[in-house]
């Protein structure tokens, strides 16, 4: 019977973590919108320490991870964690590890004092939702997430100096 464990990412795992989100950007049909590289993510994950992962392994061999970073409800007055991405490789999907990815970032949550837990998932991915609502997660329908970057956010950026 094989090995399972989860356990706090290391600076040192940085291209896994990277291979596990090329591999997630290729599932959601958007291989070229990763432009990460390790000398960055290993600055705000190890120096900064602006975000964190989980990686989850069999017998020593990473084979899944969850990305996270906490951020703030006003209207709770303290912090969440939200769950920027979490990957399990296809080979080993259905055999448990997405769900105590889940479950041990939900532990770390409650054991920082945190209110929510939250994160986002593509419209089209019915796998993930499925799991999802079977965990007892329910969707924010009635919210809409906006994003700014590159041009857009450089011109906004740029009337500060106006």
């Amino acid at each position: 019977m094989p090995t399972f464990t989860i356990r706090f990412a290391a600076r040192e795992d940085i291209p896994t973590l990277l291979t596990f989100i090329q591999e997630l950007a290729d599932y959601e049909h958007m291989p070229d919108a990763v432009v990460a590289d390790p000398d960055v993510m290993a600055s705000w994950m190890f120096e900064r320490r602006v975000a964190e992962a989980l990686i989850a392994e069999e017998d020593g061999v990473p084979v899944g991870m969850a990305l996270f970073f906490h951020n703030y409800s006003t209207w709770l007055g303290k912090a969440g964690i939200y769950l920027e991405d979490l990957y399990v490789k296809p080979n080993y999907r259905g055999r448990g590890y997405g769900k105590a990815l889940l479950a041990r970032l939900a532990a770390l949550t409650v054991e920082r004092g945190c209110g929510r837990l939250e994160w986002a998932c593509l419209d089209w991915n019915t796998p993930s939702i499925g799991f999802y609502r079977a965990l007892g997660a329910v969707s924010m329908d009635e919210w809409t997430t906006y994003r700014l970057t590159g041009d857009a956010l450089e011109t906004l950026a740029e009337e500060n100096h106006a």
